[in-house]
């Protein structure tokens, strides 16, 4: 059989005699532009990270077929003069790193976009690359050329005001291997498009435009430096929808300072596209944030179902790694633990505020399905669906557990902790008095549709809440504080259980073994690479323990967290409040409906049931009116 002949010029290099020798500063730039410049996107997120490093405050993006063949970046920053313009195309040339008092250059403490002085010199290997620019203040605008690491002399050229203008053609031509791997066109764009959107986010005050092929793609302005000009320059990158449903986060903790956007639960989707971490000012990619994210929602969304969330994190450069990759698009915090408890607990809080409130997408899909004839959507994640357990003698949810709507038909005030309502069901919604519509967001029960749904009129539209959805959420949110207040039950295993892993995920489960042993689950070291199970949670009753404690330690390595036994224990607790809430088909009585109403308004997360489904659709007086063409 002939050999391949890759596999020869393999063979043949490994019988070449290893002689070291120097690579000419032509081959060490096209090496470098491997890592730096691997794609057209990687070529802009450079140079507009070099804009905003400037002072920029307004940057014109263009580019021709994907950018494969022209980019073109101007922006308004400092600009440079002759002498710096040489500079910027040499290797590991910069004006980020400063020299610290003890003659050194500081690398803990990097405050720019960019530092290592790889990319210009970089293109200029690849690619035909002109620079044009101006410093403010001065009478002459400069122009140099690299072409394929072949360098001009730079010479006077009109620019119109201060500035930077460069323009990369013809990229990789000097390497033409590298376009065989480039994607189409349209693929190119799409992620050049993304790269200089998520820059766009982090610097709201900034403004961006960009067409493509000579087609305008976006102009966004300089939005205010402020918590809402940062939203609205989101709503304009994600959607007007994302502005109407986001939640406002602010929160520090020690040094680390945490600000941001978190959608409503049920504001939701179905892939996680939607989730963006910046640090200093800088978009990355991290596992951290996908930990922190599902956790924080875990008791809100199905797995199939994804939040959008945007988050801003400020800390001190000495506590962050930003050089732990050439693309500067990975970080290694110096506490990863500290910055995730930060992140869950900020997003469990701001969550917790948004009280009953849900997504204003869930009227709009309603009115759509009903202008469209459209049937029902129910069954994707329907709560009616979840399977029976049994309840156990002895459980600390008896309570719970209980039918806790056999009070209701004597008193409202079955709804634990909240008054017997003051709107009668036969009150006119005017003789209420304002206090009641603005305490009473859900406004006056008014009837009950087919003994499932109660329809309120509020002070300016309506609702209709499904009851047994709303219930089931009311009374899950009980466990959840009897399960805070009163730890987990533990059933002791008769013969304690051997579980063979490797030697880091043993160890990796013994040093949170504190955390589940609070969870009801009981384990220690056994010997090397194995852990013993002693003790399982009460409510998990017979459980396979081999699987839990194996996805103990995927949840561990993926995302940081071990959730998979919490949302074992959530999943019961759900189990348990669909059982034991308002069924579907009971009738309810006005003062049973209307504290149903208040006690959702008093609880947190009451605007969507355990599986992120809306408990309730609201529908303001203007949405009723389009229905029937009045407006």
């Amino acid at each position: 059989m002939p050999n391949h002949p890759a596999l020869t010029s393999y063979r043949e290099a490994q019988d070449t005699p290893r002689h070291i020798h120097r690579l000419p500063p032509e081959a060490v730039n096209r090496i470098a532009a491997g890592e730096v410049v691997e794609r057209p996107a990687a070529a802009v997120k450079e140079l507009v990270e070099n804009a905003l490093d400037a002072g920029a405050t307004d940057i014109s993006i263009a580019i021709s077929e994907g950018g494969k063949s022209h980019i073109s970046i101007l922006d308004n920053g400092c600009g440079m003069d002759h002498d710096s313009l040489l500079l910027c195309v040499e290797r590991h040339a910069t004006s980020k790193l400063k020299l610290s008092h003890e003659g050194d250059y500081d690398l803990t403490n990097i405050a720019t976009m960019g530092f290592r002085g790889e990319a210009l010199p970089s293109i200029g290997a690849v690619a035909r690359l002109d620079i044009t620019s101006r410093p403010i203040g001065a009478d002459t605008a400069y122009k140099l050329s690299v072409h394929g690491s072949k360098m001009s002399v730079p010479a006077p050229v009109a620019f119109a005001g201060h500035g930077t203008r460069v323009d990369v053609a013809d990229l990789f031509f000097a390497t033409p291997a590298r376009l065989k791997f480039m994607k189409s066109d349209r693929a190119e764009t799409i992620a050049i498009t993304d790269v200089v959107k998520r820059l766009a986010m982090a610097r709201h005050d900034v403004a961006f435009s960009m067409t493509s092929n000579d087609r305008k793609v976006f102009a966004y302005p300089a939005e205010p430096d402020t918590p809402d000009g940062s939203l609205a320059r989101l709503a304009k990158i994600m959607g007007a929808e994302f502005g109407e449903n986001a939640l406002a986060i602010e929160a520090i903790r020690e040094d680390v300072r945490l600000t941001g956007f978190a959608g409503l639960p049920t504001y939701n989707r179905g892939l996680p596209d939607r989730q963006y971490l910046f640090v200093n000012g800088r978009p990355v990619k991290d596992r951290l944030i996908i930990g922190a994210i599902r956790g924080a929602y875990a008791d809100f969304l199905a797995r199939d179902r994804h939040p959008s969330v945007v988050l801003f994190l400020e800390v001190p450069p000495e506590l962050v790694d930003v050089n732990v990759h050439p693309a500067k698009t990975e970080v290694r915090f110096r506490d990863a633990g500290h910055v995730r408890g930060l992140l869950v607990s900020a997003l469990r809080h701001v969550l917790a505020e948004a009280g009953h409130r849900a997504s204003t997408t869930v009227a709009d899909f309603a009115l759509g399905r009903i202008q469209s004839g459209g049937g029902s959507t129910a069954g994707r994640h329907g709560s009616s669906n979840m399977p029976p357990r049994a309840f156990r003698a002895g459980n600390p949810f008896a309570e719970a557990q209980a039918p806790l709507t056999q009070g209701m038909a004597e008193t409202p005030a079955a709804f634990e902790g909240v008054d017997a309502p003051t709107a009668r069901a036969d009150m006119p919604l005017q003789d209420i008095p304002q206090q009641i519509k603005e305490d009473y967001p859900l406004g006056a029960a008014r009837a009950q549709l087919h003994e499932t749904y109660i329809v309120s009129q509020t002070a300016d539209g309506l609702c209709i809440i499904d009851q047994h959805a709303a219930h089931e959420r009311l009374v899950y949110e009980r466990m959840k504080r009897a399960l805070a207040a009163g730890g987990v039950a533990r059933q002791g295993l008769l013969i304690p259980e051997v579980i063979e892993l490797e030697r880091d995920e043993a160890r990796l489960l013994v040093e949170r073994a504190a955390e589940f042993a609070e969870l009801g689950l009981v384990l220690e070291e056994f010997g090397d690479g194995a852990v013993l199970v002693r003790e399982t949670p009460a409510l998990l009753g017979d459980t396979n323990i081999q699987g839990l404690v194996k996805a103990l330690v995927e949840d561990i390595s993926s995302i940081g967290e071990g959730l998979a036994l919490k949302e074992q224990l959530e999943e019961i607790c759900g189990t348990m409040a669909c059982r034991g809430s308002v069924r579907a088909g009971r009738r309810l009585l006005p003062e049973e409906m209307n504290a149903l109403l208040r006690e959702m308004e008093a609880t947190p997360h009451s605007g969507q049931c355990n599986h992120g489904r809306p408990t309730y659709v609201e529908l303001k007086l203007a949405d009723i009116e389009r229905l029937f063409g009045r407006r």
